[in-house]
């Protein structure tokens, strides 16, 4: 198959439109694919503007995020009525034909398929749908043309566990993994860009040694010994692939970032239970104590599902008092999503629309005044900052080691440079600090 889509020609370039749904992970996939794009003389703009290609990359997590889909493919129709429109991902893997049907769509490529997208624009292609599961592991990183800070550097696929709420096992199949030596290759390449700082995703890389044979720990050491690579963070981690050995590593390098994100889901052992987590709520508590022990000033960020089914008050109740008790710093709150193929979704009891929004809404108000608090313990503290981009008031926007999003006046140029910052002062729920 060819892969010659266009010509470099600047009086003929096409124009690459991208937008990313949901996790981390999604944000390395479309990293590696618009630079396939930009290889083939693509120039890349932003989404909404007129393009020959629009690529949609999916998350089915929730079905917010399945409509959120489609409204954005009607948006790309009407922007580039005469372009192309490619629908990737997660949500394209589960519910293909629904996608395929709608006005403008030309390519739904399932969560394997999307990396042959080149092959599938490059042939006279009859047929819309190819959502083929594939075992091979297909990497993926953050590139430059994204205008990402941070590189997300994808080392896991897929997942073994099978949580009763969850369908991505469903979308991306088992779990895979890239070796050491292949990440190692990847993340010089990234180094090479111009990165300083690199998150490595998955879906579940706590399970990176079970499912690659190698292990996470021996990655980290590796990825710590590179030159040009000044900070280092963990996505997503289940906490109970969470080691001694793995955070007494982390403590002992700078480079690593005392920001983590641990799913919680609930802090109810019977709804846990029900969930098929594989920890309950005394070794989620051991685990957070168990960080905060090696980083005290670490940010935490935690996923929390409310409304599973059959949740009572009183669960939900013991859902907000764990995380009003934890140094949890950053909420990531759900309403429960029935799913389809699911074990929860066959259980009874389902709650109410308006007792999930309730619900949502308490621990959102309880994790804004958390970050808060957090926020504001900080001031008058100093802390290096990766400067990212400018605010519509033209504040320089960067985050601290440990999450807190701070903002600094300044005429320079600041974007991908670290710089010690002390922070000044909170105000409107916003961190304002001044180089040092």
């Amino acid at each position: 198959m060819t892969t010659e889509v266009n010509s470099t020609d600047n009086n003929s370039q096409k124009k690459v439109a991208f937008h990313t749904l949901g996790c981390r992970l999604n944000f390395s996939e479309t990293g590696t694919i618009s630079q396939g794009f930009v290889e083939r003389g693509y120039e890349v703009v932003e989404f909404g503007d007129s393009a020959d290609v629009t690529f949609i990359n999916t998350c089915t997590v929730t079905d917010g995020a399945d409509s959120t889909c489609r409204n954005l493919i009607r948006k790309a129709h009407r922007a580039s009525p005469d372009g192309k429109i490619v629908v990737a991902g997660c949500y394209a893997q589960m519910d293909a034909p629904r996608i395929a049907k709608m006005t403008g769509v030309d390519l739904v490529l399932g969560t394997s398929e999307k990396y042959k997208v080149f092959d599938y624009l490059s042939e006279d292609e009859t047929d819309t749908i190819h959502i083929d599961k594939s075992k091979d592991f297909f990497g993926a990183a953050t590139s430059k043309e994204e205008g990402h800070t941070r590189a997300f550097l994808k080392i896991q696929d897929g997942c073994n566990y099978v949580c009763s709420f969850c369908i991505i096992p469903f979308a991306r199949g088992r779990s895979k993994a890239v070796s050491i030596a292949q990440a190692i290759e990847e993340a010089k390449s990234v180094i090479a860009q111009g990165f300083k700082e690199i998150v490595l995703t998955g879906v579940n890389i706590g399970e990176y040694e079970t499912t690659s044979g190698e292990k996470l720990l021996d990655l980290l050491k590796e990825l710590n010994a590179l030159e040009g690579l000044e900070r280092i963070r963990l996505g997503s981690v289940e906490p109970n692939t969470i080691t001694d050995e793995l955070l007494d590593y982390m403590a002992s390098s700078p480079k690593f970032l005392d920001h983590f994100h641990v799913p919680m889901q609930s802090g109810n052992d019977e709804i846990l239970t029900k969930m098929k987590r594989k920890y309950l709520v005394e070794d989620y508590r051991r685990i957070i104590n168990k960080i905060i022990e090696r980083f005290p000033n670490a940010g935490i960020g935690a996923d929390v599902i409310c409304g599973f089914p059959g949740e009572t008050d009183e669960q939900f109740q013991d859902t907000f008092n764990l995380l009003k008790e934890l140094p949890i710093t950053h909420f990531h709150v759900f309403p429960y999503s029935k799913r389809k193929n699911t074990v929860a979704a066959r259980m009874e009891d389902h709650i109410q629309h308006p007792v999930k929004k309730s619900r949502v809404k308490t621990l959102m108000m309880l994790g804004d005044a958390k970050l808060n608090m957090f926020s504001e313990d900080f001031i008058g503290e100093t802390s290096n900052v990766l400067f990212e981009k400018k605010d519509k008031n033209g504040l320089w926007e960067g985050y601290t080691s440990n999450f807190i999003r701070v903002k600094v006046s300044h005429d320079g140029d600041l974007k991908n440079q670290i710089h010690q910052v002390q922070l000044k002062e909170f105000k409107d729920n916003k961190v304002f600090a001044e180089l040092l």
